[in-house]
């Protein structure tokens, strides 16, 4: 008989997991609490690195099929000057591929259709995660209690395995930014494929998507919990004086359609993302800000290098030791990395401030900029198949 997993949560990550874990012959349940993706209206961006780990799972080919490439495009401030431009032809010619833009919805019904529907517990809350004497592990699933070899944790940044298994630990912070974000209801004629507008303290940002609607997002310094009467209409009156397409890009969208969440992260690092047969994966290991692109990317790598360790390591235990040593340093620095380009960017307030950082970016020459990107896509995945 094989070897077995419980994999809680059902986003990217978990759903990524479960593929990896079946691709090297293990059983992978995956338990997910919403009985909906809570937010199928909004979009992702995939780098380099994402994209060949979700080749290594053996979906790269239909995501890149539902995606558009972000070509053209870069950093702009409201008045529509640009501080950098990006060129994804350049990023093609590095890594293989630009930027691509996909809905997050159409992402994960591409990841759950790789698995038998069997696999797949939607709308239960797992319970404790309980180490037996034998070594294995169990998990209550409703009225069922599922015994594995291996548990997943996939259950995002507010995660509840992770408490449990670091109860000292502090836990997600607020990470001073809240964002708004829809995708527009009908296609839109956009000059670029990919934007971001920096002002003071606020970033308005968008991403084509392939049948010419576009997904954008709206990111405010403000205190955590800050809630609009009308997201909408607050977001035409703080953006109504920025450059083109931001006014039309929030008329093409439909009030319903705005989302709001603040962003949280893990700001102080955990020690370790395994406790004896549990293994912490995507934000529930490593919430980040999104300055970077990177929160998703992170969970596909954390996926696939979690079952190339089980596939090759000759125990359980030295896999989970190997997939700590390998993707804590890594997703850590890039965490670090996403913060620090918020602090720079973005959360930037101060005219002062922002009028150097303005200007130091008009003179960073566009090949140094695409090093920099480089240093996060430029990630080989180990091999599964």
């Amino acid at each position: 008989m094989g070897n077995a997993a419980v994999v809680i949560g059902g986003g990217i990550g978990g759903l990524a997991a479960a593929i990896g874990l079946r691709r090297i012959g293990w059983e992978a349940t995956v338990i997910e609490r919403a009985p909906r993706l809570e937010d199928a209206g909004a979009g992702i961006s995939l780098a380099a690195n994402g994209l060949r780990a979700l080749d290594e799972l053996g979906v790269g080919a239909a995501v890149r099929e539902a995606s558009r490439g972000q070509y053209s495009g870069g950093t702009r401030v409201p008045r529509g000057g640009w501080l950098a431009r990006m060129d994804g032809s350049a990023l093609e010619r590095a890594v293989g591929t630009p930027i691509m833009g996909i809905e997050r919805s159409t992402l994960h019904r591409l990841l759950r259709d790789r698995l038998p529907a069997e696999a797949l517990l939607i709308g239960f809350e797992a319970g404790p995660v309980e180490q037996t004497g034998t070594g294995t592990v169990r998990v209550r699933c409703g009225e069922r209690v599922l015994n594995a070899d291996l548990v997943v944790a996939a259950d995002g940044v507010g995660s509840q395995v992770r408490a449990h298994l670091f109860p000292t630990h502090p836990g997600p912070v607020y990470s001073g930014s809240t964002v708004l974000r829809a995708i527009t209801e009908k296609p839109i004629d956009l000059p670029n494929d990919f934007e971001l507008t920096w002002g003071h303290g606020e970033e308005f940002g968008h991403i084509a998507l392939p049948d010419g609607r576009a997904e954008w997002h709206a990111v405010l310094n403000l205190p955590s919990r800050t809630r609009f009467a009308d997201p909408l209409a607050e977001l035409r009156g703080r953006f109504r004086t920025w450059h083109s397409p931001i006014p039309a890009l929030l008329d093409a969208t439909q009030a319903a359609a705005v989302m709001h969440h603040d962003v949280n992260e893990l700001r102080t690092p955990l020690p370790s993302y395994t406790a004896g047969r549990t293994a912490l994966l995507g934000d529930a290991a490593h919430a980040m800000t999104p300055n970077l692109g990177q929160g998703a990317c992170q969970a596909l790598e954390d996926a696939v290098t979690l079952a190339a360790a089980l596939a090759t390591e000759p125990t359980i235990e030295t896999a989970l030791a190997r997939y700590d040593a390998e993707r804590r340093p890594r997703s850590q620095a890039v965490a670090r990395a996403a913060r620090q380009a918020g602090k720079m960017g973005q959360q930037l307030s101060h005219p002062l401030a922002v009028a150097l950082r303005n200007t130091a970016m008009r003179l960073t020459p566009n090949r140094a900029a695409t090093r920099m990107i480089l240093r996060h896509h430029a990630w080989v995945p180990p091999r599964l198949h």
